[in-house]
């Protein structure tokens, strides 16, 4: 626990996801970072399960949450953020590019005119460097996109880094690149961005895929990934991990949920409205991803 704020973790184990709670040791004052919505594909149904044990956590612990933090419009698991706002009234972030995203993905799912991909979904659209004061904390944004245009990691009084997707554990190693808008040029250069914070700034990862004899794991060092990372570290040119990033992106299959995840992510966590029998839909594009 660092003697200002402290961090709390809580693992969706069904997408891997964990999302953390940061609050200010000093005023209770706290932020919620990538909270998850469960959604069962085959039924359609959503559950909040995993975000009321976020939210009990923080009512024994008499926090306030000021803000919903997002570190990008995720593909594997939707954002209960919006379930949040209604329940404690917390502002709803994401980096500016998110409207690149949207507008990207109006166009792939040709969603309703009434959609429109200005942000404005999200209270607030963060640039590089813009800075957050919760409590005694200040939370710099640091924007790192390569995995989407839009990620972003949320630097704690310069001694915490939450990650979001760019970065995984070291054994791991770092995001695919190949969604789109995607770019393993530009990850690279925003995992350089990362490893300039001092050595012993603790990174918080949003997913862990456990390699085998480990259980999942959460946090690591800027040190421990520039000398141990399988992907990217202080011996790993660009052009090498680029052709490595690119050669990896062709073997994998797209993310379980990233159909449905997309359509409520870019919207802030919020379902599309319903038609005119009172059925939310989600749509399935054929032959696009």
């Amino acid at each position: 626990m660092n003697s200002t704020f402290s961090v709390h973790e809580f693992l969706d184990e069904d997408s891997e996801t964990f999302t953390y709670v940061v609050a200010d040791n000093a005023t209770s004052y706290a932020v919620i970072i990538d909270p998850v919505l469960d959604f069962d594909y085959k039924s359609g149904r959503t559950d909040t399960r995993s975000v009321q044990r976020v939210l009990h956590w923080i009512n024994r612990q008499k926090l306030t949450v000021k803000w919903i933090l997002e570190t990008h419009a995720h593909a594997d698991h939707l954002s209960a953020a919006s379930f949040l706002r209604d329940k404690i009234a917390g502002q709803m972030g994401i980096g500016e590019h998110i409207t690149q995203v949207q507008d990207t993905f109006k166009t792939i799912f040709n969603l309703e005119p009434g959609f429109l991909p200005n942000g404005n979904q999200f209270d607030r659209l963060f640039k590089h460097n813009d800075r957050l004061k919760v409590g005694d904390m200040t939370i710099r944004i640091m924007h790192t996109p390569g995995h989407t245009p839009a990620d972003l990691a949320y630097i704690v009084n310069e001694q915490a880094a939450f990650v979001g997707d760019t970065i995984f554990m070291p054994d791991v190693g770092t995001a695919r690149c190949d969604f789109p808008g995607g770019d393993a040029n530009t990850l690279y250069d925003s995992i350089q961005t990362l490893f300039s914070l001092p050595e012993t700034t603790d990174i918080y990862v949003c997913h862990d895929y456990p390699t085998e004899g480990r259980d999942h794991q959460f946090k690591t060092q800027v040190s421990l990934q520039k000398k141990h990372n399988i992907h990217v570290n202080d011996s790993m040119k660009k052009a090498d991990f680029v052709a490595l990033r690119q050669q990896r992106d062709a073997t994998l299959t797209m993310p379980r949920l990233i159909l449905p995840a997309i359509q409520v992510n870019i919207r802030a966590g919020q379902l599309p409205a319903a038609e005119d029998n009172g059925t939310v839909y989600l749509k399935i594009p054929i032959n696009i991803l």
